[in-house]
């Protein structure tokens, strides 16, 4: 199997292939490969201008903004200074005006020196050192060939680079790990040299060749290394771990950060000191060429070496992975481990495959790893909007200042004078606190976040707002300094076709169809005044927002009907069809009227059979809009709206309300907080319908039938073992538990809800309107 070729952007050129150590651990001179013996020691000066070629040529063909190029070896630093300045020169030059050269090295240090620093500082060159950790520990395997200790010199290196002239060029610390070592030293040594960064390394080792366990323990690289997170979270995490860092990344939606974990394909090469192009150099430890591709720099590109089969076969992500790692909850995060990890020669007492479809040698170790940096962790990384309401309707007010701020910037002075005007008296708004109270409110109008989405999008395609889009955020702060009664503030707003939408308050009319122009709003103490520049002195129309329906003014329709909240029934917002059913035209005083009964008596059912969600239902939703047809899904809106379409009888609507409000709350959550990652990459069966649907189908469905069957227990038919698969699936978060588990904790009553409801009249097919599938909504003529 093989899938799109992956360009490079990170090569490993070895400069030199000896060592001035004999470190036992080296998989270049200790393992199975050994191609060292037959190398020239150091890079050609053809090498290596036919690798900046090839470099240059790469990076043009695939439109690379940057490649990163890691000087290696043996030890990189044998190849002398000058060696060294012909690879930085002829690699800057032949990529000058075509991409950025990230140059580093990697070296044991011993060798290093002001002349070499003073040569990297000029090429900025990053370092980055091998050290095990104290003296033990590194003298452990990093010794000269007649046994002396290298740590001094190491040390020396390493405070070399602490100096101020040379800090910028500090990449770090990799750490081999060895088990027989005391991890708190490790760690206590690393820290105390306070490196920018610090790499573990798992010791490369096969099924044939696997690593030492002295205990026999499955575990026992796990157990030391999560010594060295406990150690490192007592100290206050001090500097980065690259290996936690990334395992947290993926517990939390994100991506791996190193190769040895997760299912990002490899996008490196190596070239060898004597042009031979190969796959990455660990492979050295699994058989002899295991790394060989059976190309060079002279005669061959490096999309040939991308299209190797050895190289493809780990840019397969899932697909490249053993079955049993496929079928692994934690295989998201730790991706099968290092694929030389996974080498077998032959099939085993454990039925492994031969070859590297097979799961990592330390997959015991990854897995115990990821799962004890989850249980350490979770409590500390969950997103407080997903355990509070409260917290989930502050972050999307967040949300949706980040994103007007974005707006803004992105604009860069392009808005127009309109803008400008509202942009500046917003900043007055702000500055007063009942003020900015009332911009609170009227951006967390969810018809906000529909503007500044479609305008976003359109800015930063290019097209510029179109006149709505521009014109929404004087209306904004109109309706805003109306609210807080600022009678000191002038706001101009554009008016189209005679009207004049103040969101979240209603529509003023100023004239008929297709007239157009710019009106000020202005406070008063009862209301505002609204005045065209073509109005006399005196003329101007004044309004107060509690007054009835007239021939200047349509109000906001407002439901009052106890138990239900107070919520906008908005049927005025231009903004307010995007759902995917057609929103009505202005509902008639009777009308509004009609639907403020029929809510009042569905949430009176919510009430009585399912108090908490009412509860949390009244605190979040703001606006139902109505439609000409069906309920819908959750459109381009900001949490608090429903759309809602016509229902015969309040058990129906309550279903309804419920259903909907479920939804919007799981889209919210899904909006500021990682719930799941790589979605569509398994399938999962349905408990309830038997069919394959994608993750986020299987949690969106399982979150509203939870919902719905406190208040209807025949939705809770599969709910438990649904939560189950949810659970145990590889896709789902830290986030994506924490909601799990309160999914359980609300169902765990459902006995008392049944009791309660048992002799309540439900649909006889047992769902509401609109759920879960959208051939069962009602639908549009």
């Amino acid at each position: 199997m093989t899938g799109p070729l992956v360009p490079f952007r990170e090569f490993v050129l070895k400069v030199h292939s000896r060592c001035d150590l004999a470190c036992d651990h080296c998989y270049v001179y200790e393992h199975a490969d050994q191609s060292w013996l037959t190398r020239p020691k150091t890079i050609s000066d053809e090498a290596i201008s036919w690798t900046a070629r090839r470099l240059a040529e790469h990076a043009t063909a695939h439109a690379l903004p940057s490649v990163t190029v890691i000087l290696h070896g043996g030890e990189p630093l044998l190849a002398g200074p000058a060696r060294l300045r012909r690879v930085c020169e002829e690699l800057g030059s032949a990529l000058n005006g075509i991409a950025e050269l990230d140059l580093r090295i990697h070296t044991n240090g011993v060798q290093l020196s002001p002349r070499y620093l003073d040569l990297f500082d000029e090429f900025h060159v990053r370092v980055g050192i091998s050290l095990d950790g104290d003296r033990a520990a590194n003298d452990r395997h990093r010794r000269f060939a007649d046994g002396r200790s290298s740590h001094p010199m190491v040390l020396r290196a390493v405070e070399l680079l602490r100096e101020e002239r040379y800090r910028h060029l500090d990449l770090g610390l990799l750490c081999t790990v060895d088990i027989h070592n005391d991890p708190v030293a490790v760690q206590d040594a690393l820290a105390g040299l306070e490196p920018p960064l610090v790499d573990f390394l798992l010791p490369h080792a096969t099924w044939d060749d696997p690593p030492p366990r002295p205990d026999g323990s499955p575990t026992a690289y796990a157990d030391w290394l999560l010594t060295v997170f406990d150690r490192w979270t007592e100290q206050g995490r001090p500097m980065p771990v690259r290996l936690f860092a990334s395992v947290l990344s993926s517990l939390n939606g994100g991506p791996s950060l190193t190769e040895s974990l997760g299912l990002a394909p490899t996008d490196l090469v190596v070239i060898e000191t004597d042009g031979q192009l190969e796959q990455v150099d660990s492979l050295k430890s699994a058989y002899e060429g295991a790394a060989a591709t059976g190309f060079d720099v002279f005669r061959n590109t490096f999309d040939e070496v991308a299209a190797h089969p050895g190289v493809q076969a780990r840019q397969l992500g899932l697909a490249g992975v053993s079955e049993t790692c496929r079928r692994c909850p934690v295989v998201r995060s730790c991706g099968g481990g290092l694929y030389t990890h996974r080498y077998r020669s032959g099939s085993g007492p454990e039925g492994g495959d031969s070859g590297f479809d097979n799961p990592s040698v330390y997959c015991a170790d990854l897995a115990a790893l990821i799962r004890g940096i989850e249980e350490r962790t979770a409590a500390a990384t969950e997103s407080p909007a997903v355990r509070a309401p409260d917290e989930l309707l502050a972050a999307h007010q967040d949300l949706t200042r980040t994103l007007l701020a974005a707006l803004h910037d992105t604009l860069d002075g392009r808005g127009g004078a309109l803008w400008d005007d509202a942009w500046r008296l917003a900043a007055t708004l702000e500055a007063d606190p009942p003020g900015a109270d009332a911009l609170d409110r009227v951006l967390a109008h969810p018809y906000t976040r529909t503007w500044l989405i479609g305008a976003l999008e359109d800015v930063e395609a290019g097209r510029g707002m179109t006149g709505p889009a521009s014109e929404r955020l004087g209306a904004t702060v109109a309706a805003a300094a109306v609210r807080a009664g600022r009678d000191d503030l002038s706001v101009p707003v554009a008016y189209r076709d005679g009207s004049l939408y103040l969101p979240t308050l209603g529509t003023v009319l100023l004239g008929g169809p297709g007239e157009r122009g710019t009106a000020a709003v202005r406070a008063t103490g009862d209301g505002f005044l609204v005045r065209r520049p073509q109005d006399t002195p005196g003329t101007e129309l004044r309004v107060a927002p509690d007054e009835p329906e007239g021939p200047h003014w349509l109000p906001v329709h407002v439901l009052r009907r106890e138990p239900a909240p107070v919520l906008l029934l908005d049927d005025l917002d231009p903004l307010r069809d995007c759902f995917d059913a057609p929103a009505t035209d202005r509902l008639a005083a009777e009308e509004a009227d009609a639907w403020a009964h029929r809510v009042g008596a569905a949430w009176s059912l919510l009430a009585d059979a399912v108090p908490g969600q009412a509860a949390e239902a009244a605190r979040t939703l703001t606006t139902l809009t109505p439609l000409s047809c069906g309920d819908a899904e959750p459109g381009r809106h900001g949490p608090g709206a429903l759309g809602v379409g016509p229902s015969a009888e309040a058990n129906e609507l309550a279903l309804g309300l419920l259903s909907g409000f479920r939804r919007a709350k799981l889209r919210a959550l899904g909006e500021v907080a990682d719930l799941y990652a790589l979605d569509g990459t398994w399938e999962h069966r349905t408990p309830w319908g038997n069919e394959h649907v994608t993750f986020s189908r299987l949690l969106a469905e399982t979150f509203e039938r939870a919902g719905l069957g406190l208040y209807d227990p025949r939705f809770l038919t599969g709910v438990p073992e649904a939560l189950d698969k949810i659970e145990n699936a590889a896709e789902v978060t830290v986030d994506g538990k924490q909601l799990i588990s309160a999914v359980r904790k609300e169902i765990s009553g459902t006995r008392s809800a049944t009791e309660k409801n048992r002799g309540r009249s439900f649909p006889s097919s047992g769902q509401a309107p609109n759920i879960l599938a959208s051939d069962q909504k009602v639908p549009c003529e």
